[in-house]
């Protein structure tokens, strides 16, 4: 018996049955599927020009003034880099034009790590919330972290407390824009990843502070993020709703297979077919008396 059933075992070790076979066609026929949908969703990160013009056109910009500044004349980029900075002197002679030119440069260049981080990030914000909306944002972190942190410089020059040089600075990039985008984004997302973008930008931003490498431009960086996550309310107007929980139940209820809800329907009949409903009381007529039938119950016992 026992070498029966070792030959049986041989014999089923080789045999692809069917089940098996249509297994393996159906996985080998989904993983293009998977492929595609990865490739999709990898695909949503970055800005296209349908999906997302306002980041696709910005950023396709931002990459020819960084190119232009790694690879330019070095006397002509660092001209056009002053006339672009937002320092006190500027923004008191011509404060729109800078506003605006200062935006158009990425500190570092290409090899800048906020041209990654303006990519993604505003590409999400737009996904979300359209061009209008997150172009209104970025321009509002840029401009007030721009003035906060201008402005008192150009009176404490003006009351004698800071050198006149103060005025003159080079001072130009995205940051400000990019930290803002971050803060209203961070409202738009899940629990978790809320959590780490605040906790990233709260980092940086604390070390910004803690170095002092640049002391306004570390002050700008938590006044757009803080102005970003202000925006939060405004941008979230007019955006659809998610469905509510009753909504969702009933969607699911529709969605049940008419297979299944006739199944279901038929075990409650079979549950309740031995228990007796009370038919309805017939209205009595005017004239009629209930007591008759009380009488013959007597009767019949």
């Amino acid at each position: 018996m026992f070498k029966k059933a070792r030959r049986n075992a041989r014999k089923g070790a080789g045999r692809v049955t069917a089940v098996d076979a249509d297994g393996n066609a159906h996985g080998a026929a989904a993983a293009p599927g998977r492929l595609r949908t990865a490739l999709h969703r990898l695909g949503r990160l970055l800005p296209t020009p349908t999906g997302t013009p306002f980041t696709f056109c910005y950023g396709l910009i931002l990459l020819a003034t960084a190119v232009y500044a790694d690879f330019g004349d070095p006397a002509t980029v660092n001209q056009l880099l002053r006339d672009s900075s937002t320092d006190a002197a500027h923004l008191t002679e011509q404060p729109l034009v800078v506003l605006l030119a200062s935006a158009l440069w990425v500190a570092g260049g290409l090899y800048s790590a906020y041209g990654v981080a303006f990519a993604l990030v505003l590409t999400a914000l737009e996904r979300r919330v359209g061009g209008a909306r997150t172009a209104g944002v970025f321009l509002v972190g840029h401009v007030l972290a721009t003035l906060a942190t201008e402005l008192p410089v150009a009176g404490a020059v003006a009351a004698g407390q800071l050198p006149e040089s103060s005025l003159h600075r080079l001072d130009y990039g995205i940051s400000f824009g990019l930290m803002a985008c971050i803060g209203a984004l961070s409202g738009l997302v899940s629990r978790p990843a809320r959590w780490i973008m605040l906790g990233v930008a709260g980092a940086m931003c604390a070390q910004d502070l803690i170095e002092l490498i640049d002391p306004l431009a570390s002050a700008g960086h938590p006044i757009a993020l803080l102005t970003g996550i202000a925006c939060r309310s405004l941008i979230r107007d007019g955006l659809p709703r998610p469905v509510r929980a009753r909504e969702r139940v009933e969607a699911e209820a529709d969605a049940v297979p008419p297979a299944r809800a006739a199944v279901d329907a038929e075990a409650l009949r079979g549950r309740f077919a031995g228990t007796a409903v009370p038919a309805p009381p017939r209205p009595r007529a005017e004239g009629d008396d209930p007591r008759p039938a009380v009488d013959t119950a007597l009767q019949g016992r």
